[in-house]
C-alpha cells in the first residue's frame, strides 16, 4: 500500500474541497463571532443523517435540509427572551441528542455513528467527491457573488442599510452556505469537527492578513495544507484521519500565535 493509493488521493481531494469551501465562510464566522452558530448547525447534521436513512433519501439532502432548518431557527430566535449563547447551547446539544436517539431506532439499517461524528474521509468514493466539490463550488460562488455585501453587513449594519444592503438577506446567504458546508463536511470530518475546520484556519490566517481578501485566501491555503499534512500523518502514525487533520490545524494556530507574539516583542524592543 502506498501513500498515493487511490483512496488516499480521494481523501486528499475531498479534504481540499472542504477547505476551499470552509475557508471564506469561516472568516465570516470568525468576524461575526458565530462559532456557536456553526456548532448548532453542525450538530443537527446527525439528526439529518437519521432522518435521511429513515426515509431512504440521500444523506447529503437530509443533512442539508435539517442543517438549513436549524440555522434558520437559530437566526429567527436571536434577540428573543434568552441570551443567544444559551439558546445556541440548548439547540446544539438537543439536536445532537435527538439525532443519536433517532439513529438508535433505525431497524434493518446499519449506521456507523463514529463515522458521522468524526468523519470517515478514507471511505470517500468518486460520487462523494462530486458532491463535495459541487457543494464547494456553490459556496465559493455565493461568497464571491455576495462578498462586498456580506463584508459591509458584517462590518456595520447601519452602513449596510445606508448602502442599500439588507443585513438580514446577507445573513440568509451565510446561513444557506453554512448548511451546504455542513452537508459536504459530514463525510470528511464528521459533525463534531466541522466547526473546527471552519474556525481554526480562519483564526490562524487572521494574524498574517492585512485585508479580508488575503485572510480568506490564506485560510484556504492553511486548510488545504492541513488536509494534506493530516492525511499524511494519519497514514504514517495510523491515527483517525479526520481528527488528525484538525490536530494539524490546531498546531498551525498555536504556531501562528507564537510567531505573532515573538514579532510583537521584537518590535517593542526595537521601539524601546
Amino acid at each position: 500500500m502506498s501513500f498515493l493509493d487511490d483512496f488516499i488521493m480521494r481523501a486528499i481531494l475531498a479534504g481540499i474541497g472542504l477547505a476551499l469551501a470552509a475557508a471564506p465562510l469561516g472568516c465570516f464566522v470568525v468576524w461575526r463571532r458565530m462559532a456557536y452558530f456553526g456548532d448548532a448547525t453542525a450538530h443537527a447534521a446527525i439528526l439529518g443523517v437519521a432522518l435521511s436513512l429513515t426515509f431512504s433519501v440521500s444523506v447529503f439532502a437530509g443533512v442539508l435540509v435539517v442543517s438549513l432548518v436549524m440555522a434558520l431557527t437559530v437566526s429567527s430566535l436571536s434577540g428573543r427572551d434568552f441570551a443567544m449563547d444559551t439558546m445556541l447551547g440548548v439547540l446544539a446539544h438537543s439536536a445532537l441528542a435527538f439525532g443519536l436517539v433517532a439513529a438508535s431506532f433505525l431497524v434493518g439499517v446499519r449506521i456507523d455513528l463514529m463515522a458521522y461524528l468524526f468523519g470517515d474521509i478514507l471511505a470517500v468514493m468518486p460520487a462523494d467527491l462530486a458532491v463535495i466539490w459541487g457543494g464547494a463550488a456553490v459556496v465559493i460562488g455565493l461568497v464571491v457573488w455576495r462578498w462586498s455585501s456580506l463584508l459591509t453587513a458584517t462590518l456595520n449594519t447601519d452602513l449596510a442599510y445606508a448602502e442599500g444592503v439588507d443585513p438580514k438577506r446577507e445573513q440568509l446567504v451565510l446561513t444557506f452556505a453554512l448548511a451546504i458546508v455542513v452537508a459536504v463536511a459530514i463525510k470528511v470530518v464528521g459533525a463534531l469537527l466541522i466547526t473546527a475546520m471552519l474556525i481554526i484556519p480562519a483564526a490562524t490566517a487572521r494574524s498574517f492578513s492585512r485585508t479580508p481578501e488575503i485572510m480568506a485566501l490564506l485560510a484556504a491555503g492553511i486548510g488545504a495544507g492541513a488536509v494534506i499534512s493530516g492525511v499524511r500523518a494519519s497514514y504514517h502514525f495510523d491515527t483517525p484521519t479526520g481528527p488528525t487533520i484538525v490536530c494539524v490545524t490546531a498546531l498551525l494556530f498555536v504556531t501562528s500565535i507564537s510567531l505573532t507574539g515573538l514579532a510583537r516583542r521584537s518590535s517593542q524592543k526595537k521601539g524601546a
